[in-house]
């Protein structure tokens, strides 16, 4: 094969590429909002029913081990009256979530792991970003 690399190679590196600049970008929001944001590094396991550390995933181009494979992306904490309000974001650039995502937004709201969960979005005009509240949209919890 020559030097040349395939369109959908292509494709999903500016994909990629853009995912990370928009989840620094909304990561910014957050902090300029007075949330403390943190990186969330674990995942569900539905066997056991309980919270384990997300695994890394292996990038065989790059010969390196991923992190942040966690769902969802960012804990985020801020200080209230009455104690700590504790959130989880998800950040997707369309807003839709999968089922097995839906699942994970339902088991950690159902076991009060994240107060909220919110999917954020890239808003109808450039630049914007948008929140939906995951109990409200999917009438949950």
């Amino acid at each position: 094969m020559s030097g040349k690399k395939s369109p959908n190679s292509i494709r999903g590196k500016k994909s990629r590429a853009s995912g990370a600049r928009f989840e620094a970008k909304v990561r910014a929001g957050l902090e300029e909002m007075g949330w403390v944001v943190n990186r969330w590094m674990n995942t569900i396991d539905y066997e056991k029913n309980k919270i384990v550390p997300a695994k890394r995933k292996y990038n065989p181009f790059k010969k390196v081990l991923v992190i942040g494979t966690g769902f969802p992306d960012f804990m985020c904490f801020k200080k209230t009256e009455k104690g700590f309000d504790v959130i989880g974001i998800e950040v997707k650039a369309k807003g839709y979530l999968d089922k097995v995502e839906k699942g994970m937004c339902i088991w950690l709201l159902e076991n009060r792991i994240f107060s909220r969960i919110l999917i954020a979005k890239k808003g109808k005009k450039r630049g914007q970003t948008e929140y939906i509240d995951f109990a409200e949209k999917y009438n949950r919890i």
